[in-house]
Parts: structure tokens; C-alpha cells; sequence
């Protein structure tokens, strides 16, 4: 009995000396550095054309993956969609057009779409408000009797994820995303601020948001930067400024989440058609104002100009070399609307976004156990990978998928461009490297290729809850990569 017991655990010990063996030297040097006590860390490489792991360290460890999960989300996204794939935004109304008036409303019809108004995409981002009010005039309606309205309806109401942290909600890079979108979900807030130790006056927003309200808590300080941040909840317009901002600037902005982007897009267009001496009697609305109030009516409608989004392939290139938040849960949200109705409904969110992520990869023959994804960007803590699953994905992306060229291409240049711009800069890897970003408190993470005498690596590396700044962890990082290759 007693010999039975001891050869599992000498074969135990024994694969455990050999996996450390295998462990490759920059690794270990990595895991011995003072910030890596208690730490958690993964890491593969692998041969792309061959499909081998170079490399690897508890590759099935499931960690914190930040924004390195927009790899996921982006091609997904295109592998459903297609690189072509543009979202359509229309203007309809419904009631009767006579002798220049609309009895009846006007509606922006969306489609999930975040690039609407993007400042990515300027200077074309304005330009949809100049079609639309053409559109209008050249059908001749001079007055609407009704109201603007914003049909966001695709999706759910859902905007920000339950499972995100209440320190980012208010923040521009946390704007949440709905059915409908407009100029990234983002204003830049105006302020003034007098000598240190004095409160920063604000002079307002731009664009105009009339109804939001900011409950001042800033203060100005002898510091050349500012630690200022600004919190509110969804459909909330009192936003709270908290922090410390430079003494003595004539103008400081701070960027912050539009708290109701389909609203904002009603008060926004009527503001506009007013201005451009269309007459609007009606006050502005959205579905889910409409719905809450028992006022939603689905009657038909005419339809007058649709505008068409960048493509998708344009999409996740700017999602992934900026990190952009909320383009990605769009993404997510939009291939969620390959699920399965119910009732003949048709909506998505951030859980029927999973769905289908999940359901698309098992069909793969990917192993979709080790990915526990909450949105579609990375924000939330609870998202968890692991470095083998991301390699998988990255090795099919780049061998079997009919969107390889896309998706690679929408990964930055690490050293030239995006997230990574200042990443391997002026090193042997630089002009060789894609790779996408992650990273937030404890967080920081890579994923992408490397090229290297004329082979290309997938790789995947994660580190978690380390206890230096983020900026020597991208150090230890960055030397990792460059012993590795």
C-alpha cells in the first residue's frame, strides 16, 4: 500500500522538476525579480505555420487578460461579419408629410453602431449632420409636428457592464455602449482654475449637453499635471468632479461618457434642424424614455437617408490600435445579434455577445472552457484567459481564417504606432512586432506576432497582480520579448 502511494507522488515531483527544466532562462529571470512575489504569470509562443509551442509558462493559468480580450472581440466580430461590413444609421418618419409638414415623428434608427461622429474618422465625422438635414429639406419638410426621436432599440439598455468598476463609470474611456452612438459617447469639459488652493470654475462642454450637471469637488494645485476624474452613472446627468487639476490655466479639459447617447442624439439633431430653420414642436426622446412612459408606438415608417459606418475591417483596426472601449463591446454586442430570438425579437447585449463568441470558437475546435468574458473590451476585473487559448486563437487567425489580413493588420506596430507606439521602440523588434495592449491596476499583458527570420510567432504573455508601477512591468516585459527572440 505504502509503495503505491509513493510512485504518484515521485512521478508528481517528477514532472514538476521537469516542467520548471523546461522553463526558459529569461522567465525565470523575469520571476525572480522582487515584483514578482506573488505574482501571477503566463506565457506562450508558438510557431504559427507549424501550430508548435516555442515557449510557454502556465499557459492554462486563467488571468485578468485587460484590453488584450479585444483580440477576441475583433475577430470574432470580423470572422461573423466581415471585413466589409458597415452599419447603417437611418432617418425615418412615421405620420403624414403634407405641404412641408410632418404630422408625426422623426426617428434615428440605429444599429449598434460606435463610429458615428467618431473624431477617429474626422474630418468626416461631422458630416452625417449636413447629409441629413439635406435629406430633409430636399423631401421638404419644413416643420415637424412630433418629436425627434432615437430608435436605439437593437440593443439593451445595458450600456455599461455590472461587472466594471465603479471608479471608471463617468470616464471617457468607460462611455458605455448603446443602440445608438454619436461622437465616441464623449464630451470634453472646459475648465478654469485660479491660484493653488483654489476651486477650478467650469465653462462648459463640447458639444453642448443642456441637462448635464457637475457637482464640483476639484481643486487646484502647484502640480504641471492633473489627477482629476469625473463619475456618473448611466442615464444620469449629475456627473461629480473629483481630484486635483494645475493652478493657473486658462483652459483645462477633462473628457467624460455622454450619460444618454441616444437622448443626446434627439436633443442634438432637433437643436440642429431648429438651427437650420426646420421647425420641431415636439420634445425630444429615445426608446427607452418611450417605453418607460407607455408612449412607444411600432408603426411604419418611411424612410428618408441611411448613412453607412467606416468598414468593419476600419473598425477594429482603430479598436485595437487605441484601445478603444467602446468600439469593441459594440463589436460584441453586434455579433450577439446572431443569436437565437426569442419571440421573434431581435436585441443583443454583453451576455448574448458571449453567447456567441463562445458558441463560434467551440465550433473552431477551440477549447472555450478558459474564457470568462463579461464585455467585449477587457475593462471588467472578471474577465479572465488563458495565454494557451489566446495562442490558439492567434495561430488560427493567421492560418485559417479568410479575414487573416484584416485582423493582423488591425494589431499596431509595437515601436511605431498605437497602444504600443513607444513599445521594442528602436530595437531589434521594432517593424517585426503586432501586438495588442492590456493593462490596468496589477494588469498587463501582450498579444500578437513576431516575425523572425522569415517565421512568424503567435504569442501571448500575462502578468498579474505584480507589485511595481505598470511602467517597469512593460520594462520586464519588454526585455522578456526581446531575450525570447
Amino acid at each position: 500500500m505504502i509503495r503505491n502511494k509513493i510512485l504518484p507522488i515521485c512521478l508528481f515531483f517528477c514532472f514538476q522538476l521537469l516542467a520548471e527544466a523546461q522553463v526558459p532562462a529569461p522567465v525565470k529571470q523575469l520571476l525572480q525579480a522582487p515584483y514578482m512575489q506573488g505574482a501571477s504569470f503566463s506565457l506562450i509562443v508558438k510557431d504559427v505555420k507549424e501550430g508548435k509551442t516555442v515557449y510557454s509558462y502556465d499557459t492554462d493559468r486563467l488571468l485578468s487578460p485587460a484590453s488584450v480580450l479585444k483580440t477576441v472581440t475583433t475577430a470574432t466580430a470580423l470572422e461573423i461579419l466581415g471585413e466589409d461590413y458597415r452599419y447603417p444609421t437611418s432617418l425615418e418618419y412615421d405620420g403624414a408629410l403634407r405641404d412641408g409638414v410632418l404630422r408625426g415623428n422623426l426617428y434615428v434608427k440605429g444599429s449598434g453602431d460606435p463610429s458615428l461622429g467618431s473624431s477617429h474618422f474626422a474630418p468626416e465625422q461631422n458630416k452625417f449632420l449636413a447629409t441629413w438635414i439635406a435629406a430633409l429639406q430636399k423631401a421638404g419638410i419644413k416643420q415637424i409636428t412630433g418629436s425627434v426621436i432615437s430608435d436605439e432599440s437593437i440593443f439593451d439598455t445595458e450600456g455599461i457592464s455590472i461587472k466594471w468598476l465603479r471608479e471608471d463609470m463617468g470616464n471617457y474611456y468607460a462611455a458605455g455602449s448603446y443602440g445608438i452612438s454619436v461622437f465616441d459617447n464623449l464630451y470634453k469639459l472646459s475648465l478654469q482654475t485660479g491660484p493653488a488652493g483654489t476651486q477650478p470654475s467650469v465653462k462648459g462642454t463640447d458639444p453642448d449637453i443642456p441637462s448635464i450637471c457637475f457637482k464640483n469637488y476639484l481643486k487646484a494645485l502647484s502640480v504641471s499635471s492633473d489627477s482629476a476624474y469625473i463619475i456618473g452613472s448611466p442615464f444620469d446627468n449629475v456627473r461629480y468632479l473629483y481630484g486635483v487639476l494645475p493652478a493657473n490655466r486658462e483652459q483645462y479639459v477633462l473628457k467624460g461618457d455622454i450619460p444618454d447617447p441616444a437622448l443626446f442624439m434627439a436633443e442634438y439633431l432637433t437643436a440642429r434642424l431648429r438651427q437650420k430653420g426646420i421647425r420641431v414642436d415636439g420634445a425630444p426622446s429615445c426608446y427607452r424614455m418611450e417605453m418607460e412612459q407607455n408612449r412607444w408606438k411600432k408603426q411604419e415608417r418611411t424612410r428618408v437617408v441611411t448613412t453607412y459606418s467606416p468598414t468593419l475591417g476600419e473598425i477594429a483596426s482603430v479598436c485595437n490600435h487605441v484601445s478603444h472601449n467602446l468600439f469593441a463591446d459594440a463589436l460584441l454586442k453586434t455579433v450577439g445579434l446572431q443569436y437565437k430570438p426569442r419571440r421573434n425579437e431581435v436585441i443583443s447585449s454583453f451576455g448574448r455577445g458571449v453567447q456567441v463568441v463562445k458558441e463560434y470558437w467551440e465550433k473552431k475546435g477551440l477549447d472555450v472552457f478558459p474564457l470568462k468574458m463579461h464585455d467585449g473590451c477587457g475593462a471588467a476585473p472578471a474577465d479572465k484567459v488563458s495565454a494557451a487559448f489566446i495562442g490558439e486563437l492567434l495561430v488560427y487567425m493567421a492560418t485559417q481564417s479568410d479575414v487573416s489580413d484584416a485582423f493582423i493588420a488591425s494589431l499596431p506596430q509595437a515601436g511605431v504606432e498605437g497602444s504600443v507606439r513607444n513599445l521594442l521602440k528602436g530595437t531589434k523588434l521594432q517593424g517585426n512586432t503586432r501586438l495588442k495592449s492590456g493593462g490596468m491596476t496589477g494588469v498587463r499583458s501582450y498579444a500578437g506576432y513576431i516575425t523572425k527570420d522569415g517565421k512568424t510567432y503567435a504569442v501571448a504573455v500575462f502578468s498579474n497582480n505584480y507589485s511595481c508601477s505598470m511602467g517597469q512591468m512593460t520594462k520586464g516585459l519588454e526585455k522578456l520579448l526581446l531575450q525570447l527572440f
